[in-house]
């Protein structure tokens, strides 16, 4: 007799939880013990039906947060209380992770880019006021008993992403759970319902009054998913992206002069997955997003040309400051902020080695000015190319490879990692005699120059160079 998908599912979870099903029995022996119900519960539940339970688990809890912190008090590896303000305690047990939540239900008002948490009752009450049925199953303890009211179990098997009630409820309730249904898409190679959809679609614009920062933080999880396109897709069709990254759905009108075949958008797409084909540890949120917005600058400067031709130039530099402006107002780190505008910003640089050579001190340059994203530029560089002409694919491709040869070359006999020129400063200023001040700036920037032009330098030679550019600004 066949198994059905729903069995089967459940047969992974009960496998999934019988290795942790020592811990969490303990735990909710202790919870019921006291007096109070506990229930493995939400992505912990689907991710053991799915066979990928981690070692982060969640629970639900009829305890108020100071009764959760009070009974964990002693038997715990550890304990914070940093989401205490909405229900949350953690604690550290062995190799676990756990984060016991009140029963609750949270939405937000007209106004309010915070939601409003109010504690509930019941468990059915908590699963009922979650983002999806396929979290909004639970398995009650110490007895592991499932719990699914929604038919949790059944979309899980058909992979399909709907809402415990209404869509436009549950949207209504936590407009950020809009922009997560395109990330479970993303992440969990899940459908979106049609229902789903069309809510978004329709409420789109609630969007608004979501914080800067849980909007980077669900958008960093869904970039950084296995199939971040299916994802973004979700985002450009439904106009949620028009609210928080509209340089995206904005790429769909324009044509890419490099690759007639696709417009910018999808152009954009298929470099996202060959810079992911390209990480070498694991997903990287630099290079993806470098590669997300590399073209960002092209509808900026589109320009029309004599004879039909398009042209986006400088689209590079445009690009760089919108990515800059952009990544800023979702509140993003300084430092990512800055690495993938700087990506942004060279990665057109290689397309001069490929329409010529390059001589030692252009490579030496391309070096210093990618200075630590050097390998996340090869990256980018080599994903940027989609063109369906193997020809002209397989010419490009060698090109980059000889010059990640040369850099290489240079690399180990010049320490191209830490180019520098070849006096320091307190050197400069006793060959020339000179104090402190922007004229010892002005000598170390034309060493640097020299040393990019020419290589290293031995010291008199470095000194005999200096001294003639001294002389003659005298």
């Amino acid at each position: 007799m066949s198994t059905s998908p729903d069995e089967a599912a459940r047969k992974r979870a009960i496998a999934e939880l019988v290795r942790v099903s020592p811990v969490i029995s303990a735990l909710g022996a202790h919870f019921v013990g006291a007096g109070h119900e506990i229930s493995l519960v939400g992505g912990s539940v689907r991710d053991a039906l799915l066979g990928r339970l981690g070692n982060d688990l969640d629970f639900t809890t009829s305890a108020d947060p100071e009764e959760v912190e009070r009974l964990l008090t002693g038997h715990v590896d550890a304990l914070w209380d940093i989401g205490k303000a909405f229900g949350t305690i953690g604690a550290k047990i062995g190799q676990l992770t756990c984060e016991i939540t009140t029963y609750r239900t949270e939405k937000y008002d007209a106004e309010s880019r915070k939601p409003v948490v109010e504690y509930g009752t019941s468990l059915e009450g908590d699963l009922g006021r979650r983002d999806f049925t396929v979290n909004a199953m639970a398995v009650s303890l110490p007895e592991l008993a499932f719990v699914d009211l929604f038919d949790g179990v059944s979309a899980l098997a058909s992979r399909t992403l709907r809402t415990p009630g209404r869509p436009e409820d549950s949207f209504d309730d936590d407009p950020l759970r809009m922009l997560r249904a395109a990330r479970f898409a993303a992440q969990l190679d899940f459908e979106v319902e049609p229902s789903v959809l069309e809510a978004i679609s329709g409420m789109a614009e609630r969007l608004a009054i979501v914080s800067a920062e849980r909007l980077r933080d669900e958008f960093s999880k869904l970039v950084l998913s296995k199939n971040p396109r299916a994802g973004l897709r979700i985002l450009v069709d439904t106009t949620l992206a028009d609210q928080f990254i509209p340089e995206l759905p904005a790429l769909q009108l324009e044509i890419d002069e490099h690759h007639r075949h696709k417009d910018v958008y999808e152009h954009t797409l298929t470099v996202v997955e060959q810079a992911i084909d390209l990480e070498q540890d694991g997903p990287d949120l630099t290079l993806r997003l470098a590669a997300l917005l590399h073209d960002i600058g092209k509808p900026a400067t589109r320009r029309f040309e004599d004879g039909g031709g398009v042209s986006f130039h400088h689209h590079e530099m445009v690009g760089a400051r919108m990515t800059r402006k952009r990544m800023k107002a979702l509140r993003y780190p300084k430092d990512l902020v800055q690495n993938v505008s700087e990506l942004v910003e060279l990665h057109l640089r290689f397309h001069g080695y490929a329409d010529g050579e390059w001589t030692d001190s252009a490579v030496r340059r391309y070096v210093r000015d990618a200075g630590a994203l050097l390998p996340r530029l090869h990256s980018l560089t080599r994903a940027d190319c989609t063109t369906r002409n193997r020809r002209k694919a397989a010419a490009l491709a060698a090109s980059y490879t000889e010059l990640e040869a040369r850099i290489a070359t240079l690399a180990e006999a010049e320490e191209l990692a830490a180019i520098r020129p070849d006096l320091d400063g307190n050197e400069i200023m006793q060959i020339l005699a000179i104090a402190p001040g922007r004229a010892v700036g002005d000598a170390y920037q034309f060493l640097l120059e020299t040393r990019l032009d020419r290589g290293p330098l031995d010291r008199a030679e470095a000194t005999r160079v200096l001294q003639k550019w001294w002389d003659a600004r005298q």
